[in-house]
C-alpha cells in the first residue's frame, strides 16, 4: 500500500526444496497501479491505521500521481498496516490489463467496477501464488497436471473483463484449489521425519514456542498473533493462512515453509537471523 517501487528481493541464504520459480508478476508493482489499495479498501482506526476510512474513499495521504505522500514514514505516522499489505500484483493487473491504463480519477465512472475487480483479482492472484509454488515442488508430481490445469484456469479468470471478474465464484474456485494444495502439503510433510504437530486453526496467540520443533507441522489458519517463535524450526510447515501479526520470528527457520506469503512475513517481527523461503523479502522494519 506504499506506492513506491519495491527493492530487489532479499533471498534467504538457505537452499529451498523447490526450484526458483518466477513469481514476479505476483508481486505488487505500485508504480503501475492507480493506488487501488489506498482507495478501494476500508481502514479502521487502530494500532495499524491512524484514521478511519470507508471503502471507495481515497486515503488523504494518496498523492495525485497515485503514490503515498508519507511512504518513508508510514510506521512512524501510525500506518503500519500499509507496510504489511500485499496485493500479489492484483493492483497493476487491474490498472494496466483489466482497465487498460484508464484510471478512476480521469474516468470517475470506472471507479466502482475497478474497485470491485480489484477485490476479486487480489484473491485470484493469491491463489496463483500458492499454485505456482505447488507446481514447482518435487512432491507435487502425482497431482501436477491437476495443479497446472488449476493454474491455467485461474490465470484465465484474471484476464476477464470487470463484469466477468465480478461474476467469478471465488469461494467455489478457492475450494477446488485448496483440495489440491492440501494434497501437496500432505505429500511434502510426509517426508519430514518424526511425528508432525497438528495445529490447524489452533489458538496460539501469545504462545511460548521459543525454540519449538514445528518442522512439518500443520499450522494452516493458526492464530500465532504475538507468539514467541524465536529460534523455532518451521521448515516444511504448512503456513497457509497462519496469522503472524506481531509474532516474534527472530532467529526462526522458515526455510521451505509451505505457502508463506510476503504479507505474513511483513506482519511479523524478525531479524537478520530469520531464515525465509526463497523468493520472500526481509522487511525493512526488521
Amino acid at each position: 500500500m506504499s506506492h513506491e517501487r519495491r527493492p530487489a528481493q532479499d533471498r534467504a541464504s538457505a537452499p529451498s526444496q523447490a526450484p526458483e520459480v518466477d513469481r514476479l508478476p505476483l508481486r505488487s508493482d505500485c508504480g503501475n497501479c492507480f493506488g487501488l489499495c489506498c482507495v478501494a479498501l476500508p481502514f479502521a482506526r487502530s494500532a495499524d491505521f491512524a484514521l478511519d476510512k470507508e471503502a471507495g474513499r481515497p486515503c488523504p495521504n494518496l498523492a495525485t500521481d497515485f503514490r503515498c505522500g508519507i511512504h518513508q514514514d508510514l510506521r512512524q505516522r501510525g500506518f503500519s498496516g500499509c507496510t504489511v499489505f500485499e496485493c500479489f500484483g492484483a493492483g497493476q493487473k487491474v490498472s494496466q490489463v483489466t482497465f487498460e491504463g484508464r484510471d478512476w480519477r480521469s474516468e470517475p465512472g470506472s471507479a466502482r467496477p475497478m474497485f470491485a475487480a480489484f477485490a476479486v483479482m487480489r484473491q485470484l492472484h493469491e491463489l496463483l501464488w500458492y499454485l505456482t509454488e505447488a507446481v514447482a515442488l518435487p512432491q507435487s508430481r502425482p497431482v501436477r497436471e491437476e495443479l497446472r490445469a488449476a493454474l491455467e484456469k485461474t490465470e484465465r479468470l484474471t484476464l476477464g473483463s470487470a463484469e466477468e471478474l465480478a461474476a467469478v465464484d471465488v469461494a467455489g474456485h478457492r475450494g477446488e484449489v485448496n483440495v489440491l494444495l492440501l494434497r501437496v502439503s500432505e505429500a511434502v510433510r510426509a517426508k519430514v521425519p518424526g511425528r508432525k504437530k497438528e495445529r490447524r486453526g489452533a489458538d496460539l496467540m501469545g504462545a511460548r514456542l521459543k525454540g519449538a520443533d514445528l518442522r512439518g507441522a500443520n499450522l494452516r489458519g493458526a492464530y500465532l498473533i504475538a507468539a514467541d517463535l524465536q529460534g523455532a524450526d518451521l521448515r516444511s510447515a504448512d503456513l497457509i493462512g497462519a496469522d503472524f501479526r506481531d509474532a516474534d520470528l527472530r532467529g526462526a527457520d522458515l526455510t521451505d515453509g509451505l505457502f508463506l506469503t510476503q504479507a505474513q512475513v511483513n506482519a511479523a517481527r524478525g531479524d537478520a537471523r530469520t531464515r525465509l523461503p526463497r523468493g520472500l523479502r526481509r522487511p525493512a522494519h526488521w
